[in-house]
């Protein structure tokens, strides 16, 4: 699929790298990522709604789990790896049960940048963990249409993940891209505040837990209320 791309130098011409979030942005999970934090908590501290307070938007998972453990005053040393080995467990259960759904032209959206080869590239940009990311969104069989990506066991703090992103990409499709030619699609202010430390673009999606003014005030180089309108969504990347 991406043996035509065409190189200068090892940078790809013409080519944009996508990288989309997930929770908010692709899907939503009826809330089985945060009940099985919520479980895994409450089984390995027997601490019960260990996360309430605690806003988890836009945050990667081990960051989440830090913030929690400090919380309730529990030393973080080794313990975040192994909770959330726990997680991944509880959330292959619950995956299977959660009222869970496609955001609005998803589907769509990524039938129209994949079929592109020659101008795209589309890869994940998350604060899931690696497993925990593709379980989400094996759920919907949407792991096809993606080549790499970068994820929340990458690196605790987000606004570092995009390296990652295309360093795995220069490893898994063998060409290297540009920061300023990565947009990163997602639907909180973080996902802006990522792009813009690393001169990339960024377009938001007005379909989780923030307002379009929100996104747009954050930052963000276009906004969308949902992703339906699949051909605006083509020019607003072509133009970036």
């Amino acid at each position: 699929m991406y043996l035509t791309i065409i190189k200068s130098e090892d940078y790809a011409i013409d080519m944009k790298l996508l990288l989309f979030d997930i929770d908010g942005t692709l899907l939503d999970c009826g809330g089985a990522g945060s009940r099985s934090l919520q479980t895994s908590f409450a089984e390995m501290f027997g601490v019960h709604n260990a996360f309430e307070g605690i806003s988890m938007s836009g945050k990667t998972d081990p960051q989440i789990i830090r913030e929690s453990l400090t919380k309730h005053g529990i030393p973080h040393d080794g313990l975040i790896p192994k909770l959330l080995q726990i997680y991944i467990t509880n959330l292959k259960s619950e995956i299977t049960k959660s009222d869970k759904k496609l955001m609005p032209g998803v589907a769509e959206a990524l039938d129209a940048v994949t079929s592109r080869p020659d101008n795209f590239l589309s890869g994940i940009l998350t604060g899931n963990i690696e497993a925990g990311a593709h379980i989400k969104l094996g759920a919907f069989g949407l792991n096809r249409y993606f080549a790499a990506g970068a994820y929340g066991s990458d690196h605790e703090e987000r606004n570092n993940l995009l390296p990652f992103a295309v360093e795995r990409f220069k490893k898994t499709i063998g060409i290297k891209i540009e920061y300023k030619d990565c947009i990163i699609i997602g639907d909180t202010p973080r996902d802006v505040e990522c792009a813009k430390l690393h001169g990339a673009k960024c377009i938001g999606v007005a379909t989780g837990p923030y307002e379009y003014s929100e996104l747009a005030n954050a930052g963000a180089d276009s906004v969308f209320k949902t992703l339906e309108d699949t051909e605006s969504l083509l020019i607003a990347i072509n133009n970036l």
